[in-house]
């Protein structure tokens, strides 16, 4: 005879997981050797692992072999999810559970003399499988693929906190975050785990081995190699709603890197204390392992290391309380070779507290294409501030640039980074700086004094100002300042005037034929992005000197024209220009004023469309006439071949 047997029951509870709104249906067929068993729950919950399911479905036929241990296999659905295979087993002794699907297994053992105990077993599983207990500790973080192989024991006794060991196996591991500020993929990770959780409180201490990872954590990045690198940590967060400490953190990446220390995180995740000591044999190593993130939002990808450093930073209530750097024969190279740094060594302490002095020195470096000399800095710091202890001078160009009062002032209370100095810049030989950027050779030097100069907030602002003795005059530069300076799309602003500069001269260097007279002139508001002028209202012109002619040479008329009408050369004027070598000039003058890439002409003076550039002077009498006052930039830039010029028309009266 067939027996039925149903129950309805509110609520079942299990050492790790508890059912709710449970039916049970088993049917045994009279004569057979299995029954039925259909099982459905509205909902499974584990507080312990942090997994929840709903609508449950569970068939199996329910077998007790020679009256031993009963077993029950069959498919396992849980709402919309793919289907499980679920394989139980049951008798006074044990209690075993097998979950599978496709070749991932997980296998959970249970036996009646140790029933505190609850082993599982991993094989293949998906990473995805583990969300719910990951985000017991990281409620942010999505894993997203690989697999996991080892073995977890939960131990349940109710006299004793909830604790977790586990020795696990990860290879290819991802993840990422709600907000995007961490992932991680390529992830081959071999851990012993400990997880406690004494009340509210929850404590972790992790040993393992990590073989090559991606991970983006924050503003960093970390592109790790497959050689094995020793990592540990114990954690502990005092329960909901707090933040986490970490009294002991190790990381030892060989040669590239090795660190030791303790750090603590608030509640939002932000860092709140740091002790943390730094070691590396070979610093060529870090920008493409650990710096590649940091160094591109700071503009400087591509950044070259090379030497050994050790170096401790504190991190005190959010804010930066120290730092001790030790450098030896360590080379900084910009990837751009925009600087470099070469033989760095000595000491570089910054205190938040008592006085301390250190000394750091170089051997020599470049800044673009200007190569400097060696130079000792000897600093002193206490409160947060590291200050010159005396005058720096370094040789660059033939002369120096000495820097006196120099103070940096560390991150505090929501500001960034502040440094101040005075600079004094003596004798600079302007026909090196030509060489050493390509341009054509001419004679002068560059000085002046800056008695201070402000960087804070990605921008540095200069008072006073510099001037250049060159062409038998001088250029002075006023206004400066400077943002983004490394970063993205830098911007340099300036204002600028010409006094007295000598036009055969410069002419000659500038190859526009020959120009004799005497040039003055401004640019105003001048402003560089990205090293690219983007803006200025400028304006050049001559003034009469006694003893000194004013002539222009049929070159230099045919260079000026030739910017503004390239078919010009082969008209009946210029047959005419021809007969003469050179034409008296009263005076020139030339003006531009840059916006949004359109350079709005003028000259001496303006009537309509048109303006004068050259008013001439005697017999044969020439002026130079454009027509065309608004220019586009860049092509006025590729056409341009002297000082003067715009897209234009010119015509000979």
């Amino acid at each position: 005879m067939a027996r039925t047997a149903e129950a309805t029951i509110e609520r079942v509870e299990t050492a790790v997981a508890e059912l709710h709104g449970v039916r049970v249906r088993l049917h045994w067929p009279e004569g057979a050797d299995a029954g039925e068993l259909h099982l459905r729950a509205e909902r499974a919950e584990s507080p312990t692992l942090g997994y929840s399911f709903r609508d449950l479905d569970w068939r199996c036929p329910l077998r007790r072999p020679d009256m031993g241990a009963w077993h029950c296999a069959g498919t396992l659905r849980s709402g919309r999810n793919a289907p499980f295979s679920l394989a139980v087993v049951l008798d006074a002794s044990v209690v075993s559970a097998r979950l599978a699907r496709g070749g991932s297994t997980l296998a959970l053992h249970r036996a009646a003399d140790s029933p505190d105990l609850v082993r599982i077993d991993l094989a293949r599983v998906p990473l995805a499988w583990a969300t719910a207990l990951i985000q017991q500790a990281a409620p942010t973080l999505q894993p997203q693929q690989g697999t996991l192989e080892g073995r977890v024991d939960v131990h349940i006794a109710e006299s004793a906190p909830l604790r977790i060991e586990a020795g696990l196996h990860g290879r290819g591991l991802a993840f990422d975050s709600d907000d995007g500020a961490l992932a991680g993929e390529n992830i081959d990770l071999a851990v012993d785990v400990d997880y406690r959780q004494p009340g509210e409180a929850n404590v972790l201490a992790v040993r393992g081995t990590l073989r090559g990872a991606n991970l983006l954590l924050g503003a960093a990045y970390l592109e790790l190699p497959t050689a094995p690198i020793a990592l540990a940590l114990d954690a502990i967060s005092e329960g909901p709603g707090a933040g986490w400490r970490f009294p002991y953190l190790r990381w030892d990446d060989g040669a590239a890197l090795r660190a030791e220390g303790a750090v603590a995180l608030g509640a939002d995740a932000s860092l709140r204390a740091l002790d943390l000591r730094l070691h590396s044999d070979d610093a060529a190593l870090l920008p493409s392992r650990y710096l590649s993130g940091w160094l591109g939002v700071a503009g400087l990808s591509g950044l070259r290391l090379a030497g050994t450093f050790d170096a401790h930073v504190r991190v005190a209530d959010g804010a930066l309380a120290g730092i001790d750097a030790g450098l030896r024969g360590v080379d900084i190279v910009d990837g751009r070779d925009r600087f470099a740094f070469t033989g760095l060594d000595g000491e570089l302490r910054i205190s938040e507290g008592a006085t301390v002095d250190s000394v750091l020195s170089w051997r020599g470096g470049s800044l673009q294409a200007v190569e400097f000399g060696p130079a000792r800095l000897p600093f002193r710091s206490a409160r947060g501030r590291l200050d010159l202890r005396e005058d720096v001078a370094i040789d660059v160009l033939d002369g120096q640039l000495r820097f006196s009062g120099l103070s940096l002032l560390l991150p505090a209370q929501g500001q960034g980074m502040r440094i101040e100095s005075g600079l004094a810049v003596e004798a600079l030989h302007l026909g090196e700086l030509a060489a050493a950027f390509g341009w054509p050779a001419f004679a002068g030097t560059l000085s002046g004094e800056i008695p201070r100069m402000r960087y804070a907030d990605h921008r540095l602002d200069f008072d006073g100002g510099l001037a250049m003795h060159v062409f038998d005059g001088e250029v002075r530069f006023g206004s400066l300042s400077l943002e983004r300076p490394f970063g993205v799309a830098p911007s340099l602003s300036a204002d600028i005037e010409l006094e007295d500069l000598d036009l055969t001269t410069l002419t000659e260097v500038f190859d526009i034929g020959q120009i004799d007279g005497r040039l003055h002139g401004r640019f105003d508001g001048l402003r560089l992005v990205d090293w690219q002028l983007a803006a200025f209202d400028g304006e050049l012109h001559t003034e009469p000197r006694r003893g000194v002619r004013q002539r222009i040479s049929q070159r230099a008329v045919q260079d000026i024209s030739s910017v503004g009408d390239a078919s010009f050369a082969g008209s009946l004027q210029a047959q005419l220009i021809g007969l003469f070598d050179d034409f008296g000039y009263r005076r020139i003058g030339i003006s531009c004023r840059l916006r949004n890439e359109v350079c709005e002409m003028g000259g001496l003076r303006s009537a309509g469309n048109t303006f004068t550039i050259v008013e001439g002077s005697g017999l044969p009498r020439l002026d130079v006439v454009g027509h065309n006052r608004n220019v586009d930039w860049p092509t006025l830039v590729e056409r341009v071949a002297a000082a003067v010029g715009g897209d234009v028309a010119p015509v000979v009266e």
